[in-house]
């Protein structure tokens, strides 16, 4: 892991996506009605946009209720990690030019099941954070003096 000064360091866009560029699987948040739920998922970048291939069910049938969506990705080391948010809408490819374009993205389902839909999340905003591990300060109240 890259070296920080800070303990928690904002991290760009350009960091952002960069980062989103080296990970396989993320996290999907969904919200239907009075619902959250959260799954993991592989995807690929696709420029500045997020692809990921699912089966029917109630992720999509959320999708179609509900297309605003979380997508998380992090990884952790012994040293620190990094934590990206991607806040967006996800939209079931329909098309046939779209559909071929994301058949020909290196995207391959882990789980050895039929995934036949393949799904966009547009972004509508990108955050994430750089964390330093390291052992706690001592707060005010502990220090000698």
């Amino acid at each position: 892991m890259e070296f920080i000064s800070d303990p928690v360091t904002k991290l760009t866009d350009e960091q952002c996506w960069e980062r989103l560029g080296t990970e396989q699987v993320g996290r999907l948040v969904t919200h239907v009605v009075d619902v959250v739920d959260v799954v993991p998922i592989n995807f690929v970048l696709d420029g500045r946009t997020l692809v990921f291939r699912t089966a029917g069910g109630s992720k999509l049938a959320g999708l179609t209720i509900n297309s605003d969506v979380l997508f998380e990705v992090d990884r952790f080391d012994d040293e620190g990690g990094w934590s990206v948010v991607v806040r967006g809408e996800a939209r079931a490819l329909e098309l046939e030019a779209e559909v071929a374009q994301a058949e020909a993205l290196p995207l391959k389902p882990f789980v050895p099941t039929l995934k036949p839909t393949f799904v966009r999340i547009t972004p509508t905003a990108i955050s994430g954070r750089a964390f330093r591990f390291g052992e706690e300060p001592r707060r005010e109240d502990e220090q000698e003096g």
